[in-house]
């Protein structure tokens, strides 16, 4: 189902040509009423009167997390806090949050994209959404929310939490869609297991997940375990929350980028270079859209490349593949960048281990060490020894294969590994402590 066949099936210069005249306007709003945009473009000698093409996109100065903690909280906003009808940030695990502010312009907006995005993902008037990601200050919950019922569904709004009243209440309510983070996912199919009932009890027949990186073998595990299609989504609070890219039902290969709104770029991380189409790099976002907090050229730190090529579905949009791993999550062992996703990769493909997992780093003498901890399953964790010293040297070969350097690996008893509710926290690094 497409919700906006107008944009989303738009010839490719016709959409073009809206993207350059709204970066035209986006650019002219700013450089007025945003001084340290406006004190940025200055500085590398570019003014809105310069941006004739879209190619004049990357003679504008990027905009990175750091100018917004600088400006913290409303320093970037181009209107004055009596429009802005809500204001939502991130975690700040870092430091102070990133604030972003939405008028109400900017609402409808985010639902309209939100019915999209739910749209893309076979979800229609008549479902019913059970919507386990987190509400408050973090875009999920509510950006979710606003876009169900934009659709037409039913939402649930049940948050995160309390797994086994969850699942009763997918049970008795007849939920038929699931939207989470995917390790939340695997949480409640191991939870379900645990208390005897099986998918089939369930009415869920899709799941859009998101909010955190995750392998094709998670989705392979998620949908094995829970019976349903897994979906991808992907959005940053930044550039407006979910709602900015996610696939389509119909392939479930890369995910289609609502660049009505959003502009993307790829560039080489080291240099801020704009690669080509295809290439792999760091992802870049231009709103075109927002009102209350636009950004341009935001540095995601997020890895991927875009896909050009047409969909089956329909949709003339460009894609980008799922998620690699981020510049900032990037592990450095040894002098070899390491993602966890490409952890995730290997453990998934071996049937012996449960999808739940922690990696961590620490220093021996001068030296950095890394040991992954992953749980087994019951049947394996009761076998002999030697069993369980094959399986773990198996692993620690495979993982020595792929990221082309060593670790140790620790098969730990199910269930031991903590559970997460939100954003799983894989990464332990001890060497920052």
């Amino acid at each position: 189902m497409i919700w906006n066949e107008e944009y989303e099936t738009m010839p490719r210069e016709a959409l073009e040509a809206i993207q350059l005249k709204r970066l035209q306007h986006v650019v002219e709003r700013v450089y007025a009423t945003v001084e340290p945009y406006r004190k940025k473009m200055q500085q590398a000698g570019v003014r809105p009167e310069d941006i004739k093409r879209l190619d004049d996109l990357r003679r504008l100065p990027f905009t990175t997390k750091d100018d917004l903690r600088d400006n913290y909280p409303f320093g970037l906003f181009t209107v004055p806090l009596e429009r802005v009808v809500r204001v939502h940030a991130s975690s700040g695990t870092t430091g102070k949050p990133t604030v972003v502010g939405y008028t109400k312009r900017d609402i409808d907006t985010w639902a309209e994209l939100m019915a999209r995005t739910l749209a893309c993902a076979g979800v229609h008037r008549g479902d019913v959404v059970h919507n386990a990601y987190g509400y408050g200050l973090f875009t999920g919950g509510l950006g979710f929310h606003y876009g169900a019922e934009r659709l037409g569904a039913t939402v649930i709004p049940i948050s995160g939490g309390n797994t086994k009243r969850q699942i009763m209440i997918m049970k008795d309510f007849g939920s038929t869609v699931l939207t989470c983070t995917p390790s939340y996912a695997l949480n409640i199919a191991d939870v379900m297991k645990q208390e005897g009932i099986d998918p089939s009890d369930l009415k869920i027949r899709v799941g859009v997940f998101g909010a955190e990186p995750w392998s094709e073998n998670m989705r392979e595990e998620i949908e094995r375990k829970l019976g349903i299609d897994a979906i991808d989504i992907y959005g940053l609070s930044e550039i407006i929350g979910p709602g900015v890219s996610v696939e389509c039902i119909e392939q479930k290969r890369g995910l289609h980028i609502f660049e009505d709104h959003f502009i993307p770029e790829i560039i080489n991380p080291e240099t801020g270079e704009v690669l080509p189409p295809g290439e792999t790099g760091e992802l870049v976002f231009t709103t075109l859209t927002k009102e209350a907090f636009p950004v341009i050229r935001y540095r995601t730190r997020d890895i991927t490349r875009l896909i050009t090529e047409p969909c089956t579905c329909g949709r003339t949009l460009y894609r980008m593949e799922k998620i690699k791993g981020r510049t900032d999550d990037m592990l450095i062992i040894r002098g070899v960048n390491v993602f966890p996703s490409q952890i995730e990769h290997v453990l998934m493909s071996i049937e012996e281990v449960e999808p739940h997992y922690q990696i961590i780093i620490d220093k021996e003498g001068a030296l950095d060490v890394m040991e992954v901890q992953v749980e087994v399953s019951e049947e394996i964790f009761s076998d002999e020894i030697k069993v369980l010293e094959r399986l773990a040297k198996r692993i620690e070969q495979e993982l020595k294969e792929t990221l082309a350097v060593s670790c140790r690996v620790k098969l730990v008893e199910p269930r031991s590994i903590q559970r997460s509710e939100g954003k799983a926290k894989r990464v332990i690094d001890k060497r920052k402590s």
